[in-house]
């Protein structure tokens, strides 16, 4: 604390980027493979100052000459296309479209809820409920319904460990992480998980047949630490005996992937 500030001097040296950064870039496309970007500089605001520049200047030509005259090789239209700006080629199909989903149970959740972004919370854990993660559509619905931003709805999402942005492969543990269940143990049991799937919070093991996740029992821990398997609670959340199963779980992975 009484040490002077470091200035990171970007873009020559680069931070660590944390795993649960929540920057999302989306670059749309036409039907003729050509960026929807114009360039109007409307997403600058939102950013702190210098952190984000349109175009590569090196790259541009001039608009015009000494004498007032446009170049002759270059064509009006190529200046003002934001791949010129970007310094990246057009078609680029390095954005995917994000996969449709059923709205109809998100619809009820969001009539339920009333629409209110206030609600944000519950609206987004009852979606997960529903979906078993928050797919992209999702988070794209309700912005469309509540009028909240999506950067704001994904920042909220990607903030909360109980938030699964991608769906679920083979088991998932949870470890509810609130301070009653931390006090009950619940740290011992998750470094026993980590341990024992070789992998940390929110990740899956190497072999991808157990996720670790967080959970919030919401007060309903009771007398021991809140650890769930699959949606049901374990019954023993001791740190040896959660670890035992989850090696048994990579176990019973590794013979059916040999059968």
């Amino acid at each position: 604390m009484v040490q002077p500030k470091v200035t990171i001097q970007y873009p020559e040296v680069v931070n660590d980027i944390s795993p649960r950064h929540r920057g999302r870039l989306q670059l749309l496309y036409d039907e003729h493979g050509a960026l929807k970007c114009e360039t109007c500089f409307q997403c600058a605001p939102g950013l702190p100052d210098r952190v984000h520049r349109h175009g590569r200047r090196r790259h541009r030509r001039p608009a015009s000459t000494s004498t007032g005259a446009r170049p002759s090789s270059t064509p009006s239209g190529a200046r003002s296309r934001p791949s010129r700006r970007s310094g990246r080629p057009v078609p680029d199909r390095s954005f995917d479209p994000f996969a449709a989903v059923d709205t109809a149970a998100l619809d009820r959740i969001l009539d339920e809820e009333g629409y209110d972004p206030a609600r944000m919370l519950t609206i987004l854990e009852r979606t997960q409920d529903a979906y078993g993660h928050l797919p992209v559509a999702a988070l794209k619905h309700i912005s469309f319904g509540t009028g909240a931003w999506y950067s704001e709805i994904y920042g909220t999402a990607s903030s909360y460990d109980h938030f699964r942005l991608d769906p679920p492969s083979g088991h998932v543990f949870a470890v509810c992480r609130c301070p009653a269940c931390q006090f009950r143990g619940a740290g011992r049991t998750l470094a026993a998980l980590e341990a024992a799937l070789s992998t940390t919070l929110g990740q899956s093991s190497p072999e991808g047949a157990v996720r670790l996740e967080a959970t919030d029992c919401h007060g309903a821990g009771g007398d021991r630490a809140f650890v769930v398997l699959d949606g049901e609670r374990v019954a023993d959340p001791s740190a040896r005996a959660v670890a035992a199963t989850a090696t048994a779980l990579r176990a019973a992975h590794a013979h059916a992937g040999q059968a």
